[in-house]
């Protein structure tokens, strides 16, 4: 059982936003190649959050947020806008663990979470990258996810160096 809660996060405060740009600061400093490069200012992992805080308001994203005893541990978010041709679809994105909370399942209950609810908004079909060879690569492979296709070179490592990327799909069956 995960050592936190998790709940759908339908506006963010200014204190959240806080809680939950020091949970990214945390990951990019323990290395996560999660679109940052390290050191990461609060003030641009502020921006980042309010960013998405503007999409979770305008219905592009929904956002799931992980909570223990001393604050926000965890996070995923699905972009569920896509464009017109592809209204079945959605983007799994940003799983971020703090490393306080990890090797407790709370990265897989997030990925449960994030599953059933995309089957909630009727998406049918999932898709999220990942460094290739990564912690999370392997929790995606074992819950099902199945593997597309690697990219070398994709990305940079958050203290510099490139990191290959792997693809990933998954179908999930809509909500019924």
């Amino acid at each position: 059982m995960p050592p936190a809660t998790l709940r759908r996060v339908t506006t963010l405060d200014e204190a959240l936003i806080d809680d939950l740009a020091a949970l990214t600061i945390d990951c990019v400093d323990g290395g996560a190649s999660i679109g940052f490069m390290h050191p990461l200012a609060p003030a641009q992992a502020r921006a980042f959050w309010q960013r998405v805080a503007a999409g979770v308001a305008g219905g592009e994203r929904a956002l799931l947020v992980a909570e223990d005893r001393s604050g926000v541990v965890g996070t995923v978010q699905l972009i569920v806008g896509q464009p017109d041709n592809q209204p079945h679809r959605a983007d799994l994105a940003k799983l971020q663990v703090h490393r306080r909370a990890r090797r407790q399942g709370l990265a897989e209950a997030l990925m449960r979470a994030a599953e059933a609810l995309a089957r909630d908004c009727g998406k049918t079909l999932l898709v999220l990258d990942t460094v290739t060879g990564s912690d999370a690569d392997r929790l995606y492979t074992r819950l099902g996810w199945q593997r597309v296709g690697e990219i070398p070179d994709f990305a940079l490592w958050p203290r510099g160096g490139h990191c290959p990327t792997t693809f990933f799909y998954k179908r999930v069956a809509a909500a019924g």
